[in-house]
């Protein structure tokens, strides 16, 4: 037999045996940087801030929009009454409240003093008259009755020229503390009360919040709807998560800001790239969605991978194989 046909396998052996623990121990590393989940896709309830009939809606299932595009509105015209009355119970408080704190013009201060004056006068002459009768009655050249006349119009002039004084008073002292601080409080309440009607009239739109895909419609026009009654179901298309699972040995490997691929059936061979986001400081089971016959009993922690090249093929719920970057 030929020397050489037998030294040719002999050192094949140890050649291929090396090549088959390389393979294993690849394999066993290519195992351990991948883990598996689901793409999760958030969704936002969208529904009016106020009560109100539905006069009209854009868009319907399946329509995409972008943040801030209008979805649907109401019947604005409740709702400018209602602003229109707090605009104008507002205007009044304010022009009170200026009142308070400016003070009394300088006009009504002269007319009070004025009126001040008056009723000086006419007490100086109902006594000059009260005097006369006083001398007149017991002289008997004057009944009675007219020095009680004269004695009731003396006391009515008395209390005017007093009632003159309080007014002159006040408008010179101006408003007190507690009245200003009364003014403000009800200019402040008719602020408050403004401001809510105007966004009150404001929420009878409703618009998309972020781009997105409109799941369902559950208004239709001329329907009666209350504040939080569901109006549509938005699938936000920005960002997309991935939910995956790590056992404890991977968590060194998918920290977060590790860099990862994913990968999905449907686009075997389209990678999207994503980044580890949260990592859970709990450990749980592992899902029934992304088990494997290895990992059925094992204790996981969840972790969310953001997509940074996501697209519309990302469906929620769709299987992801995660696998940590080159």
């Amino acid at each position: 037999m030929n020397k050489k046909a037998l030294i040719i396998p002999v050192l094949l052996i140890p050649a291929i045996a090396l090549g088959v623990t390389w393979y294993r121990h690849r394999e066993a590393i290519s195992k351990r940087e991948t883990i598996y989940g689901n793409v999760d896709i958030r969704e936002a309830t969208l529904s009016f801030r106020v009560a109100g009939r539905v006069a009209a809606f854009h868009v319907d299932e399946g329509a995409a929009v972008k943040a801030g595009e209008v979805l649907a509105s109401l019947d604005p015209e409740p709702l400018r009454n209602a602003l229109s009355a707090a605009e104008g119970t507002e205007g009044a408080l304010a022009a009170r409240n200026r009142l308070f704190h400016r003070g009394y013009r300088s006009e009504d201060v002269e007319q009070a003093k004025a009126r001040l004056a008056s009723a000086k006068a006419a007490l100086e002459e109902a006594e000059r008259q009260l005097a006369r009768q006083r001398k007149l009655v017991p002289e008997g050249v004057a009944p009675q009755t007219l020095l009680d006349a004269a004695q009731t119009a003396r006391d009515q002039a008395a209390a005017q020229m007093k009632l003159s004084e309080e007014q002159v008073r006040a408008m010179t002292t101006g408003f007190r503390k507690e009245e200003v601080a009364e003014s403000d409080s009800q200019y402040r309440q008719a602020q408050a009360m403004a401001g809510t009607a105007r966004l009150a009239l404001q929420d009878s739109v409703l618009k998309a919040p972020s781009d997105g895909i409109i799941l369902t419609r559950s208004i239709e026009k001329g329907t009666m709807v209350q504040s939080g009654t569901p109006a549509f179901s938005l699938s936000l298309t920005d960002p997309i998560w991935v939910r995956a699972y790590v056992s404890e040995a991977q968590l060194g490997l998918f920290a977060p800001g590790a860099k990862v691929t994913l990968h999905t059936d449907a686009r075997p061979d389209k990678a999207y790239r994503g980044i580890v986001g949260f990592v859970s400081p709990t450990a749980e089971f592992t899902p029934k969605p992304v088990e494997t016959p290895d990992l059925r009993t094992s204790l996981v922690y969840r972790l969310r991978i953001r997509v940074e090249d996501g697209d519309a093929l990302l469906r929620q719920g769709m299987p992801v194989t995660v696998r940590l970057a080159k």
